[in-house]
């Protein structure tokens, strides 16, 4: 099997959605002499929004630090391989096709699905080369999760909000309380988590493992202290030690939740303060991208993957810090059917921006003109085409260099614009 036939493989797999239980991932993880168990010290996150920023930040600590690192994130953006990476580096396609030609029968038989069996690669991978750190990123939820087979020396919830409310629930202690199921009776947990119900049940489930719970906002407190497109600079002060002006090569102040979560997760982990500013500042270089990533200027155009009505407040409150820089704004959309539409639309409405909205590369994407009669509705005529590339193309043609270029709404849609590179890397 190459790396083509793996991808053949592994990506019909998403016909079989989401299926509940962990018995499959298990029977996987057994053929490779269950690697979850050998994956040195284990950092799980989980959170509506935000657990990859705080996943990247933590691999890129533990890095830092001198520790070998593995990071399993997910979706990817372009390539099947960016999920998993040791040391900011992708596994490579030839390891991708040797771990699918020994898994195959058994995922056939099982009917696996594409998570459990990109989880049960990855650790095997990770088991292999010897990790010392492995930090892992849910994909949905927690209790149920193909991750949740790893016990985690570290637990952490980053955030609670309505997401995948099919799966989850609509309640926040509802949702919190799937999300908390990454606790162990050996872990430490880390939350940033302030909506009371939800972590009211955070705390009930920590106090029910006997478990210390760290809570950001009652034993650590951050303050922005600069914001700029592409660099953020805050502080931390977690009980008696101050970190002072701690940078990151991100856009928004919303991130210092998730940044100092990461630190305080290191901290506990023992990692010195040279190698948590160290990690902080080499971001990306774990492969962290499309987070209100500028990828070109004049104009200035900014990639996102917020695809929910939480993670789509934040950014639009973050832009509007920058939006008088700008002679005009053009927003670029496309967002799948399990989002809340209507309220992604509400809070990038008050940007005063020229809409166009596009079908996603994907079969759960809402049509580019149901989505664009909803934008009617709330009193906005958006531009409306079939693909990514030819919205994008509309945009560029009538943008100014003094504009701002937001490509917002989804993962499928920030992957496709970068892999095509449909954008000039300057203009003027």
């Amino acid at each position: 099997m190459n790396y083509q036939q793996a991808l053949d493989f592994l990506f019909p797999l998403h016909r079989f959605g989401m299926k509940p239980g962990l018995e499959r991932v298990e029977r996987l993880l057994e053929i490779f002499q269950s690697p979850q168990k050998r994956l040195g010290t284990v950092v799980h996150i989980a959170g509506t929004n935000g657990k990859g920023t705080t996943a990247s930040a933590l691999a890129a600590i533990f890095q830092a630090s001198g520790r070998k690192t593995a990071l399993y994130t997910s979706p990817h953006l372009v390539d099947f391989t960016e999920r998993m990476r040791i040391d900011g580096v992708p596994i490579s396609p030839e390891k991708v096709a040797a771990y699918c030609s020994v898994m195959k029968d058994v995922v056939t038989s099982l009917q696996a699905t594409f998570f459990e069996a990109t989880t049960a690669l990855a650790f095997a991978w990770f088991a292999d080369e010897q990790a010392e750190v492995a930090v892992i990123e849910t994909g949905m939820g927690g209790r149920l999760d193909a991750t949740n087979t790893v016990a985690s020396d570290y637990a952490v919830i980053t955030s609670v909000g309505s997401d995948h409310t099919a799966w989850l629930g609509t309640a926040p202690a509802m949702i919190a309380r799937e999300k908390a199921a990454i606790m162990n009776s050996d872990s430490m947990a880390f939350t940033a988590v302030t909506d009371s119900e939800a972590l009211a049940e955070i705390e009930r489930t920590a106090g029910k493992c006997g478990i210390p719970l760290f809570i950001l906002g009652r034993d650590a407190r951050y303050l922005v202290d600069r914001e700029e497109p592409g660099f953020l600079e805050f502080t931390l002060i977690h009980g008696s030690v101050r970190y002072s002006r701690l940078q990151a090569p991100v856009t928004g102040g919303f991130h210092a939740s998730n940044l100092s979560l990461a630190v305080m997760v290191a901290e506990a982990a023992g990692v010195g303060e040279a190698a948590i500013r160290t990690g902080l500042a080499n971001l990306l270089q774990t492969g962290y991208r499309g987070r209100l990533e500028k990828i070109s200027s004049r104009p200035d155009l900014f990639l996102d993957v917020s695809h929910n009505a939480d993670g789509m407040r934040q950014t639009a409150a973050t832009l509007a810090l920058f939006r008088s820089r700008y002679r005009c704004m053009h927003i670029l959309a496309g967002l799948a059917s399990d989002k809340d539409a209507v309220a992604v639309i509400r809070h990038l409405l008050p940007l005063n921006a020229d809409f166009t909205v596009v079908t996603i590369p994907s079969e759960r994407s809402i049509p580019a003109a149901e989505l664009a009669e909803l934008l009617r509705l709330e009193g906005n005529i958006p531009a409306v085409f079939d693909t990514p590339l030819e919205g994008l193309d509309h945009i560029l043609r009538c943008a100014d260099p003094q504009d701002m270029i937001l490509v917002t709404g989804s993962f499928f849609l920030a992957g496709e614009i970068l892999s095509r590179k449909a954008f000039p890397l300057s203009r003027g």
